[in-house]
């Protein structure tokens, strides 16, 4: 039985997991940042990054415990290379790639957003992939928006993208708008629960179905979440007494609705396609329950199981990336110079 140490430090979550073939999960060790950054609305890059040289060792350790195995125990290493900030990738590759010097195993570079993809094998009661795919997946957080086709491990197709903003954006900048602070997907949540979600009307991004994407996406399953953002500043513009009292349940409610039917509305047309097996939705903005009953129903009415990425493993943490990778070492060699896991930044 191999058993792999993975790190992951691309935003603001400093994280490591140890797991077995299978995947197994033996134990995963997240420390969130989430206070450090709430100050300032967003995340800092250059708080990220000192933070997670402040953290990374004690939650190597954390995992290593949890896990019940000591160093001498580890067979293989992975790492996140991207995408995500520069300096806080390069504190978990140059971690990794210390380790790996350290205790003569292979180490393996992980795209963060095949980890996310593949969040959804992690548990042990997770369908088979070759039974499930075909897999339609919304993979959903912060700095991403995509509705992708997953026909197993390493075999991916984009078949729509945000054209501007990710939804994860459009919620903490939504929130910041309302003055219900950071993180904005749980703020808004929160805020919304006994709101109308149909008192106030908000663009659902149709922008999508009128541009031009370029390569071989489906305008009719792009995003665009730029109009919404604009139409809730201009109704606080007119109207400041929405974002208080009563009034700011049903305005949460209904910009929520809005995220949430404007992906919901791209799933349904993907989910056509007579070639899906399954639905699934993964990364951060894939807690929020209403997004999760919206993809439910669209399942159920099109006669298809809905595969959902374990909460745990929505947001950014490290088991997913040792599931990737224990998913991949068949198919990808193992990194043999530190030049070859340069950080891949940005958004992919």
């Amino acid at each position: 039985m191999m058993r792999m140490l993975a790190i992951e430090t691309s935003c603001d979550e400093t994280a490591a997991s140890v797991a077995a073939t299978g995947p197994r999960i033996l134990s995963s060790a997240v420390y969130s940042q989430i206070d450090r950054h709430r100050p300032y609305g967003g995340v800092v890059p250059e708080i990220a990054s000192r933070d997670h040289l402040r953290k990374l060792p004690s939650i190597l350790e954390q995992a290593l415990r949890d896990a019940d195995c000591g160093w001498g125990d580890i067979d293989a290493l992975a790492v996140t290379r991207g995408p995500g900030l520069a300096s806080s990738l390069l504190v978990g590759l140059s971690a990794a790639w210390g380790l790996k010097l350290r205790l003569g195993v292979p180490l393996y570079g992980v795209n963060h957003l095949e980890a996310h993809l593949l969040s959804t094998f992690l548990p042990e009661n997770a369908p088979d992939p070759e039974e499930a795919c075909p897999m339609l997946t919304l993979l959903v957080s912060g700095g991403h928006t995509a509705l992708v086709r997953v026909d197993g491990p390493g075999a991916y197709r984009v078949l729509g993208r945000t054209l501007d903003d990710a939804a994860g954006e459009a919620l903490d900048k939504g929130a910041t708008l309302m003055g219900l602070g950071y993180p904005g997907g749980p703020a808004i949540e929160r805020a919304a629960r006994g709101g109308d979600p149909h008192a106030l009307a908000f663009p659902l991004g149709r922008g999508g179905e009128r541009s031009q994407p370029s390569g071989s996406l489906d305008p009719r399953l792009c995003f665009s979440f730029s109009g919404l953002k604009t139409s809730l500043l201009y109704r606080l513009r007119d109207d400041p007494g929405l974002a208080r009292g009563d009034a700011l349940k049903d305005l949460a409610a209904s910009y929520e609705y809005a995220v949430c039917e404007a992906l919901a509305l791209r799933v349904e047309r993907a989910c056509r396609e007579p070639s899906i097996r399954s639905l699934a939705c993964s990364g951060g903005v894939a807690r929020n329950r209403r997004l999760r009953a919206r993809l439910e129903q669209i399942a159920a009415e099109a006669g298809r199981p809905v595969c959902h990425a374990p909460p745990e493993y929505c947001t950014d943490n490290a088991a997913m990336i040792a599931g990737a990778a224990l998913s991949g070492i068949e198919r990808d060699a193992a990194v043999r110079d530190p030049q070859d896991i340069d950080p891949v930044l940005g958004v992919e």
